[in-house]
């Protein structure tokens, strides 16, 4: 979610440092974005247990006003260690690109150069953003494979090599710059330590994959992505109390993008009655897809019969239910369920420009308290309590009115 703070590693030419990173998030009517530093300082620490002995003893730094931060403070060290989606290797970039340009190769540089444009943001890094326009694929690594393909594919792909091999040394530079590591205290380091050395000792002490896990891992071959992932756009199925339906939503320059137009989403009772509507409408029909430069190709596929519309689980929204469960309290709530019905209700608020969701869902709210503490479980956060008569009510509301945005076919 965008009120989130999220611990993030940063591979730099003086190691591995961990910091916090709030991605955009709107107050006030503004939109922000911010990193754990101080004026012009990037604040990055060696390890999580010093970055949580910092958060927990910090007097004044950048985001003590983010509208999350007070939960910060109250995490374990174990919490504030970053997992593996939000680890950015920038010095690694050099070998990284020296791979083909496959499905993990693009998307593992799109993270890093999505980060790295956020610190040049942030940090006012004009070289960084120098060295990452410098070649016109990018720009264009959230496109994944597509972009890469074919001869113009290829040229773009040389390009980035070309720009990392002779100027990506001038981008880690401008970044390490700006970083700089505060003292600690030594009682709240030794304090964060133990935690870590608890929590690995509770898991075995070894964080090493079993000899069956390895093996699992080993035997994984490259799945291709299918025609829906080569396009960048993906089927969507939305389950609430008033039925079932289908549409389409993709990701430009990370902005979701539904079917539709004019805040509302065309959505439909089945797969046919949608891809009878590509066939038939799509082509003429005024909606937001059309602006995506892979749209041509879903519409050639779809009057070729050939276009086959079955949204996987990490797609598919269930909201029935949700309401009911969060009246008994966060013990009773499937955080996937949630997780992936508060994804779409941001989504469909952010596409529609409406700011309603992430107000409700922010942690100083009581629903948002709520949800986060389901999504985001830590035994150093203080439980919401019950009853959650007002929780329920802001949910429902939520849920209304993204059904009121359904242009239903």
């Amino acid at each position: 979610m965008a009120q989130d703070i999220v611990p993030i590693e940063l591979g730099l030419p003086q190691g591995d440092l961990v910091t916090l990173w709030a991605p955009r998030w709107r107050e006030d009517g503004e939109e922000w974005e911010a990193f754990l530093g101080y004026d012009e300082d990037l604040y990055a620490f060696a390890d999580a247990a010093r970055l949580s002995a910092f958060v927990r003893t910090a007097a004044e730094h950048d985001l003590d006003d983010h509208p999350a931060w007070h939960v910060v403070p109250r995490l374990s060290a174990v919490d504030l260690s970053p997992d593996e989606d939000h680890q950015y290797d920038l010095v690694g970039v050099p070998e990284l690109v020296a791979e083909p340009p496959d499905t993990w190769t693009i998307n593992e540089l799109a993270d890093i150069v999505e980060v790295a444009r956020s610190l040049a943001d942030v940090c006012e890094l004009d070289k960084v953003h120098e060295v990452l326009d410098a070649a016109d694929g990018f720009a264009v690594l959230d496109q994944g494979t597509l972009a890469f393909s074919g001869k113009d594919g290829q040229k773009r792909w040389s390009e980035i090599c070309k720009v990392v091999a002779d100027r990506w040394d001038e981008l880690l530079d401008a970044v390490d710059s700006v970083v700089t590591t505060p003292e600690v205290p030594a009682e709240a380091v030794a304090t964060a330590e133990a935690e870590l050395a608890e929590a690995l000792e509770s898991d075995g002490g070894d964080e090493t994959p079993s000899t069956s896990e390895a093996s699992d891992v080993d035997d994984i071959e490259e799945v291709e992505p299918g025609f829906w992932g080569e396009v960048g756009i993906d089927p969507i199925r939305i389950i609430t109390s008033t039925g079932e339906f289908y549409s389409l939503r993709c990701y430009l320059d990370e902005e979701p993008v539904f079917l539709g137009s004019e805040r509302r989403i065309d959505v439909f009772r089945t797969p046919r009655a949608l891809a009878r509507f590509l066939t038939e409408d799509a082509e003429t029909a005024d909606n937001d897809l059309a602006r995506v430069s892979t749209w041509p190709e879903v519409i050639t596929k779809a009057n070729g019969g050939e276009l086959e519309i079955d949204p996987d689980p990490t797609n598919t929204y269930v909201l029935t239910g949700l309401d009911a469960d969060l009246a008994e309290g966060p013990s009773e709530v499937d955080p996937n369920q949630l997780d992936l019905a508060e994804e779409l209700l941001m989504d469909a608020a952010t596409w529609a420009g409406d700011d309603s969701v992430e107000k409700a869902l922010q942690p100083s709210q009581r629903l948002g308290w709520l949800v986060s503490f389901v999504l985001r479980p830590s035994p150093n956060r203080l439980p919401p309590s019950a009853p959650f008569d007002d929780e329920v009510a802001a949910w429902r509301q939520l849920v209304e009115a993204l059904e009121e945005r359904f242009r239903v076919h």
